[in-house]
């Protein structure tokens, strides 16, 4: 593509190559600047239609807008279903994301009327842990209940157990945060999340991992967002490593998710 910008700040956008009947694959990570990215989405996807493609399969590693799916006030935007709506109508016929932040939609096959489909990078993430050897064995734990299911992805394919965290009201203003069954004592940990942006969830975690007795604790993340200090936040609380995957850059951004995308445009046989 060549992409630039008028004087004014409009966005200039062309197509250079012939996509006439092609089957096309756009890959769009809509981060930081969600706005931006996703307007230059809808531009180059309807170009694409408009130019003759015969079908475009969007690759979305990072999908913003994803958490509000509800309204808890009244008159909130429901920004999960107005974008699907609006990547619907440009053209879009099928739609992947990776690790997608969702809490009330289980699926986003519940949302989207098209084709979709939500990848893992956990597998990805598991193997570079295992391979950098920085922790043996490890714990798995997702540091809520939302983040089980990527701790369980985690532990199968590292071969070990899982455990999420929990709350337990003692009072009326004391809440004990523990795993819900297993004791982290002479064990190495890993934290295991979809995103880390504040990373005060990791720091309190790690906190009590290690009060617990863990020898280690590393943490993988797929989208790692991390505000300003974040990282230094998480690594002041005696975090022995931190990874995440390039759906977001970023300096930890050490796994590709590359192949995980490439893979499917391989089993669909997209050329």
């Amino acid at each position: 593509m060549d992409v630039r910008r008028f004087p004014d700040g409009e966005k200039y956008l062309r197509v250079v190559d012939d996509v006439k009947n092609e089957n096309v694959a756009v890959i769009q990570s809509i981060h930081h600047t969600p706005d931006e990215l996703l307007f230059e989405y809808l531009l180059l996807v309807d170009t694409l239609k408009d130019l003759g493609a015969s079908r475009v399969t969007a690759f979305i590693p990072y999908f913003a807008y994803a958490r509000q799916d509800e309204r808890f006030k009244p008159g909130e935007a429901l920004s999960f279903r107005t974008v699907t709506k609006l990547m619907e109508s440009v053209g879009t016929d099928e739609i992947y994301t990776i690790d997608m932040h969702q809490h009330r939609v289980l699926k986003s096959s519940e949302v989207f009327k098209i084709p979709s489909h939500n990848l893992s990078a956990m597998p990805l993430l598991a193997d570079y842990v295992k391979k950098t050897g920085e922790v043996q064995k490890p714990l798995v734990i997702g540091p809520d209940t939302e983040a089980e299911q990527w701790a369980k992805i985690a532990a199968d394919r590292l071969g070990t157990d899982y455990d999420v965290f929990e709350k337990k009201r003692l009072g009326d203003d004391h809440v004990e945060v523990r795993p819900r069954r297993s004791n982290a004592k002479g064990r190495d940990v890993l934290i295991v999340d979809d995103i880390i942006s504040t990373g005060g969830t990791i720091v309190e975690a790690s906190k009590i991992l290690l009060s617990q007795g863990a020898n280690k604790v590393a943490v993988a993340c797929t989208h790692p967002i991390l505000a300003p200090g974040a990282l230094e936040k998480i690594q002041n609380a005696r975090v022995v490593s931190v990874v995440g995957t390039d759906t977001v850059p970023s300096p930890i951004s050490r796994v590709s998710v590359a192949p995980l995308i490439a893979s499917e445009i391989k089993k669909a046989g997209m050329k």
